[in-house]
């Protein structure tokens, strides 16, 4: 059986989107400093993906003739910024956000992950030396 034309139109479709989209888009190539910061830049991408098609009979043909088709495909895609993952020369990692206007909840959820973030590391990072400022001091601690 062979294979139907609107295979061939979805496959082309969905090979150029996968042209325009890859990793690097959304997580962008690293950027060192002079100082020695590292910069990675984080997107969003969103994309829509249309096909579709038709059989007919073209006027003036015999009846056992066969059918022809008629159809179409398209695509689109936005990339947006969203963050900067900053890592500093010692090591540290910082969220820069892009501040955006959400237009949606989902929109508004995703700016506010990398405060979130930021706080649970500085929530982890002060509960660790609390931690080890009142751990209890042994004599091979060096007193």
């Amino acid at each position: 059986m062979n294979e139907h034309p609107i295979s061939d139109l979805m496959t082309e479709t969905m090979a150029k989107i996968k042209e325009m989209v890859d990793v690097d888009t959304i997580i962008g190539k690293p950027i060192t400093t002079a100082d020695g910061t590292t910069v990675i830049p984080v997107s969003k991408v969103t994309f829509g993906f249309a096909s579709g098609g038709s059989d007919f009979a073209p006027k003036h043909t015999p009846e056992n003739a066969p059918l022809a088709f008629g159809g179409g495909g398209g695509a689109g895609v936005t990339v947006s910024p969203v963050c900067f993952l900053i890592i500093g020369r010692d090591g540290s990692a910082n969220i820069l956000g892009v501040n955006a206007q959400a237009s949606n909840t989902v929109d508004r959820l995703v700016e506010m992950i990398p405060g979130a973030i930021n706080k649970v590391s500085s929530f982890v990072e002060g509960y660790r030396g609390k931690a080890e400022d009142s751990a209890p001091r042994t004599p091979d601690d060096g007193e």
